[in-house]
């Protein structure tokens, strides 16, 4: 299971949490292969739609979200399924419906991510999750990237999903993080580089799908997240000289 952020507390002797560097990642997408775990599930109840109705499951996801802030994902998985079957005029077994949930532990880590995230830690960095997922969800999915996080912010938590502000500021205002030693790391722009360009966060954009999106929301771009400790030191020193 994740870490709470009320067990993060310093202990008599450690360093206060505001006098820490962070670095948050966005989990889905960017650690872990989404696109693949969404598709290949999809593929199973769907056999030979998967690839061809991710993109229509990706519109249906955010508008789930935006309608339920307080849903847990697992369900938003459900239902976004659900909605996407409907659209593709597919007939989904109820048990069907709940594939995504059963499937997401299992999910692919992309293999740079746990070199990427060794490598920060060796650099000095505290690692933290901020994800549109529930607790269940990413304390599974914790196991396979191997690396431990420092903490963990959730939709769950938070009370809404991002593009919203909330995982921002709960984290923020929960370990009394200064925006001046936290670097944000994220593959979507919708998702990530929005929210956190307007809450004036340093960020670094993964742009693993080569996206057209205008580069300079972010202060660096990168294809992946190989080299990634050098890239937000690099940020990092930039911003704060």
């Amino acid at each position: 299971m994740p870490r709470t952020l009320s067990r993060l507390l310093p202990r008599p002797g450690e360093r206060a949490m505001s006098e820490k560097r962070w670095v948050t990642f966005d989990c889905f997408g960017t650690l872990v292969d989404w696109r693949h775990g969404i598709a290949t599930g999809i593929e199973l109840v769907a056999p030979g739609k998967g690839w061809e109705l991710l993109d229509v499951y990706n519109r249906h996801e955010p508008q789930v979200q935006r309608e339920h802030p307080s849903m847990r994902y697992s369900d938003v998985l459900t239902e976004a399924l659900k909605r996407t079957a409907i659209e593709a005029e597919i007939d989904l077994l109820e048990d069907d419906t709940r594939v995504l949930t059963a499937g997401i532990p299992f999910w692919p880590v992309f293999p740079e991510t746990r070199q990427a995230l060794r490598e920060l830690r060796e650099s000095g960095w505290n690692l933290a999750l901020l994800t549109n997922c529930d607790r269940v969800i990413i304390g599974e999915t914790q196991r396979r990237l191997r690396v431990q996080f420092d903490a963990v912010v959730t939709a769950e938590d938070s009370g809404a999903y991002k593009p919203a502000h909330h995982h921002f500021e709960y984290f923020e205002k929960s370990l009394g993080v200064t925006r001046d030693r936290w670097v944000h790391v994220a593959q979507s722009y919708f998702h990530d580089m929005v929210p956190a360009g307007e809450l004036d966060i340093a960020r670094v954009w993964i742009n693993r799908l080569h996206a057209s999106d205008d580069p300079s929301i972010a202060h660096a771009v990168r294809p992946d997240l190989s080299d990634l400790a050098a890239t937000v030191n690099e940020v990092h020193q930039k911003l704060t000289g």
